[in-house]
């Protein structure tokens, strides 16, 4: 096992052809509830034994870059948990073909999950947060309409929150995986935007709605705190970023 972090002088983070490779189906499947018995993605350097941390009712991101990837690391459980009951239970009315491209970001969001977890217990043993508990009560996932308009909203969320805490990330290695990960996350909102706003000049993929039509450059950066509020409604414990600035 690596030594902790603060410690290393390289952070020995796993692979990046992690990234590249397919999700184990098990651990799809029981992600999204298909079945309790099936285990989850093991990452290269993650312990099969690393403790689970003690519940609580808040979750605080502590600053520093443990504090940023723990930050990315939440928000990823949050879209992987939400992509797995669009694809558990489709909606209705979902056109041909979109459940397959819902299946598609089912997955990379899931590897995004995944792929934190496993960084942070081979970089920093100790100091992951807790699993998330989510809140979708607010989602009607039997509508299209309602899952395309969740799906924007947290795809353009994800890529507001890597683009604001970039400039937080001290560590080069690690501000190079979020760079690679921001722009799959940027793939899905395009995507998504596409099937929700059709022929829709503002607020198509790259309309004025997201990015500033001067400069080519993406509208609206997050800060770690205006995201958490913005996530906050989704998630049943408190998120807590004022140690990240």
């Amino acid at each position: 096992m690596a030594a902790a972090f603060a410690t290393s002088p390289t952070p020995l983070i796993p692979d990046e052809p992690v990234l590249r490779q397919p999700l184990q189906r098990r651990s799809f499947l029981k992600y999204a509830g298909a079945t309790a018995g099936a285990t989850a993605l093991v990452l290269a350097g993650c312990k099969k034994d690393d403790a689970t941390p003690t519940p609580s009712n808040t979750v605080v991101f502590a600053a520093g870059d443990v504090g940023v990837l723990n930050y990315a690391y939440a928000l990823e459980q949050l879209e992987a948990a939400f992509y797995a009951q669009v694809v558990k239970t489709p909606a209705t009315d979902f056109q041909t073909g979109e459940l397959a491209y819902f299946t598609q970001i089912a997955t990379h969001e899931a590897i995004h999950r995944d792929f934190f977890k496993a960084a942070i217990n081979r970089d920093a043993p100790g100091q992951l947060i807790q699993d998330l508990t989510v809140n979708f009560s607010s989602i009607d996932f039997t509508k299209r309409a309602s899952v395309l308009a969740a799906a924007v909203a947290f795809e353009d969320l994800g890529v507001q929150a890597y683009n604001g805490a970039g400039a937080l990330i001290k560590n080069p290695a690690y501000l190079v995986l979020a760079g690679k990960i921001v722009s799959v996350e940027a793939r899905h909102a395009a995507y998504l935007r596409d099937l929700l706003y059709p022929g829709d000049a503002t607020n198509f993929f790259a309309g004025d709605a997201v990015t500033e039509p001067t400069s080519g450059l993406d509208r609206n950066p997050l800060k770690p705190a205006a995201l958490v509020a913005a996530v906050q409604k989704y998630v049943t414990q408190t998120l807590d970023a004022s140690q990240l600035s």
